[in-house]
């Protein structure tokens, strides 16, 4: 069973995070709230998402996994205007998904959980290397590197004591580097690992708009970013795996 209600736009972010990699998903509700951790079909990034019960203005729900197609709810949600709010229920037992908003109610038929692919394990990564910066700073940053190139490299110099994002074409290259009075936090320790620009525009959709992100790095390691949403009420993390350098 699950009966909410929720600012529209609270939940398109959270929604929005979620489908900037995956097209279904098991939505996990109970008490606690709403959750869901995902991969992509190629394997190569990971989203997880948790929403508190607070992040709504009524959330009453009993243990189920929903199975959503992401894609659908994107749209459904897409076409609700800024400022409303927007009403959610599962019958007990139901299949559908219903959503409520101005004079317009959507049946959502639920997917069967069995089918989609189960949650996966959350890696325990050691990542040394952490940067705290603007959301918009870090995807102003990915939309001027996929100028010039479809792969990235993700850094820190601590001699320079500075964090950077390095992008190298066939003719043309691009660096982007804040040192540590221009960011809310760098660890001092090198790291630097590549990865597919494809995947960060999809997800700097997402981490544009959030105050500040969290991006935890190594050599050659995944790199994670971390950030609120939700007014502080939820928290979407990335995963991306890195590709491999050329000798």
């Amino acid at each position: 069973m699950l009966r909410a209600t929720i600012d529209a736009d609270v939940f398109r972010e959270a929604v929005d995070a979620v489908a900037a990699l995956v097209s279904e998903c098991r939505l996990h509700i109970d008490g606690g709230g709403m959750r869901t951790r995902a991969v992509d079909t190629a394997n190569v990034a990971m989203v997880s998402l948790e929403l508190a019960p607070d992040a709504f203005e009524v959330f009453e729900a009993s243990e189920r996994a929903l199975g959503i197609d992401v894609t659908k709810l994107k749209n459904i949600v897409g076409t609700v205007n800024r400022g409303e709010k927007l009403m959610l229920s599962v019958p007990e037992g139901g299949q559908r998904l219903n959503l409520a908003f101005q004079s317009y109610q959507y049946s959502l038929t639920l997917l069967d959980p069995n089918t989609i692919r189960k949650d996966p394990n959350a890696p325990a990564l050691e990542l040394p290397g952490r940067v705290v910066l603007e959301g918009a700073r870090l995807t102003n940053a990915i939309k001027a590197a996929s100028v010039v190139s479809d792969k990235i490299a993700l850094g820190i110099d601590p001699e320079a004591r500075a964090f950077f994002m390095e992008a190298e074409g066939d003719t043309d290259n691009i660096r982007f580097a804040l040192g540590s009075d221009e960011v809310e936090s760098l660890s001092d320790v090198r790291a630097r690992s590549l990865f597919s620009l494809d995947y960060l525009k999809d997800m700097a959709k997402a981490m544009s708009r959030a105050s500040t992100v969290e991006i935890g790095i190594g050599i050659d390691h995944p790199v994670r970013f971390t950030f609120e949403i939700a007014n502080g009420k939820g928290r979407v993390v990335y995963l991306l795996a890195p590709r491999i350098e050329a000798d």
